[in-house]
């Protein structure tokens, strides 16, 4: 498949106003994380300390691999269903270990979700139901695949056949390109998700100041799409600097297109942050904090930013 992910530059400013899911995200957990956010004392994420261990022990060669530790299945969604343009679950087969955490990827400007299938097969392997859904077009601007990804992440929980294998209370948001654009809205517009992962995004709104959920942005180092310096770093500098755990992972000589390939240090950071966040295993630190060596001339890694999330 071409990669054809090219954003328009004369693509419309944000807008407010998104939907938002509401209630639909929201738990008993969430609610009184709320309450504690008022208080200034943890964001939601934060304030469900509970683990939800799935799989072994990582390792770094476990989270190098091309699969994890499930074996999956998957189920297509037809184009009908409102709210978005149909696409692909992908999870875990075996449920002995308990449910999992839910994640929508979303794809990026002209692309299909069949371009993302083998990163969210692999994602989906490591403990997580992943529905990497199409846009209801394929030129739809970030923050419309960020409404849309809100109506992927309710479907998934609430009506697809796979609800019983997840966990209603820990959901996350990925995406490529404008689809990372509308990782970011989305995840600005609920701060009850668990974890955000926007790949090589781009959107034309540069500050995320009012973020409350803990972002992993991954950057590609020889973008000419989306490029670092005008969307990743700025993103990623943007986000809050106090109480809210982030970071910046910039994959060393990485296209924009990375993410389509199933790159292996974008899969890899991908699966530390949702393990770190969405099922609050501790396990994952040691791939994240200390923060892993960057700028070396061989390293998987040009650039790594962070909050240090065992700080």
């Amino acid at each position: 498949m071409r990669n054809t992910d090219i954003p328009r530059e004369l693509s419309p400013s944000p807008t407010t106003g998104r939907s938002s899911l509401g209630t639909k995200v929201a738990s008993t957990v969430g609610v009184a994380a709320a309450m504690a956010m008022g208080m200034g004392l943890a964001s939601p994420a934060q304030a469900d300390t509970g683990s939800h261990e799935r799989g072994p022990d990582p390792t770094e060669q476990a989270l190098e691999a091309s699969s994890g530790p499930f074996d999956t299945d998957s189920d297509s969604v037809s184009s009908l269903v409102s709210g978005f343009g149909g696409g692909t679950i992908y999870y875990p087969e075996d449920t002995s270990e308990g449910d999992f955490g839910a994640v929508a990827l979303a794809p990026g400007y002209t692309a299909s979700s069949t371009s993302y299938g083998s990163l969210a097969e692999r994602i989906a392997s490591h403990g997580f139901v992943v529905f990497a859904f199409d846009t209801n077009t394929r030129f739809d601007q970030p923050n419309s695949r960020g409404d849309q990804m809100e109506s992927a992440l309710e479907y998934l929980v609430e009506d697809s056949d796979v609800t019983d294998r997840i966990d209603e209370n820990r959901q996350a948001v990925s995406g490529h390109s404008m689809g990372g654009g509308g990782t970011l809205a989305a995840a600005d517009d609920n701060p009850d998700l668990q974890a955000a992962v926007p790949l090589t995004p781009w959107h034309l709104q540069k500050s995320w100041g009012g973020m409350q959920v803990p972002t992993m942005i991954i950057g590609a180092e020889n973008d000419s799409v989306a490029s670092v310096s005008s969307h990743s770093i700025p993103f990623y500098e943007s986000l809050p600097g106090y109480g809210l755990e982030k970071a910046y992972a910039e994959v060393s000589g990485a296209s924009h297109f990375a993410p389509n390939s199933n790159d292996d240090t974008v899969a890899k950071y991908s699966i530390a942050w949702l393990k770190r966040f969405v099922d609050n295993d501790a396990r994952y630190d040691q791939f994240l904090c200390p923060p892993p060596d960057s700028g070396g001339f061989f390293g998987e890694l040009s650039d790594y930013r962070d909050s240090c999330p065992t700080d």
